[in-house]
Order: C-alpha cells, then sequence, then structure tokens
C-alpha cells in the first residue's frame, strides 16, 4: 500500500471524483481532502492510498494533469515530520537575572 500527495488541487474538487481519477489506474483504498482548521475550507491538496502498482501507475500518468484549469502535482507521500511546528516560545522567559 502506498500512500500519494496529490497538490495543487482545484479547491472545488471532491473526494468522489479523485477516487474516480485514481481508480482508472489501481484499486483505491482510501483518499483525504484536507481542509483549514479554523475555516473548514480546503487547502487544496490531499492524500490516496492505493495498492503500489496501482501508485506507482498513478504517478505517472497523473503528476502534471489538468484539473478544473491547475496541473496536478502527484508523487508519494514523505513521512510526517514529527514534532508539529517545533517550539513554541512566545512568552518571556526568566533568565535568572
Amino acid at each position: 500500500m502506498k500512500k500519494i500527495y496529490v497538490g495543487n488541487l482545484p479547491y472545488s474538487a471532491t473526494e468522489s471524483e479523485l477516487r474516480d481519477l485514481f481508480g482508472e489506474h489501481g484499486t483505491v483504498e482510501s483518499v483525504s481532502l484536507v481542509s483549514d482548521r479554523e475555516t473548514g475550507r480546503p487547502r487544496g491538496f490531499g492524500f490516496v492510498e492505493m495498492d503500489d502498482d496501482g501508485a506507482t501507475a498513478a504517478i505517472s500518468a497523473l503528476d502534471g494533469k489538468d484539473m478544473g484549469g491547475r496541473s496536478l502535482r502527484v508523487n508519494e507521500a514523505r513521512p510526517r515530520r514529527e514534532g508539529g511546528f517545533g517550539g513554541g516560545g512566545g512568552g518571556r522567559r526568566n533568565s535568572g537575572w
């Protein structure tokens, strides 16, 4: 099973459209579009999980393909980085003076 990053999506794209598009190349296990946490609006990217052979074929066929006037960016997803946004700060720290 491979996880595929799909970027530069039109904001009107639906999970169903992505499932159909990627389904032409193999078995789609899941589709997830990412939305902004605060506004709920689409962020223009998502992830598709599919079988290895289908994923390879889909990446090759769909990277750069036009969807809704936008050129898709399709590649194998990289693992998430640990630690989130890294460090907080923001407040005063006791400097020991």
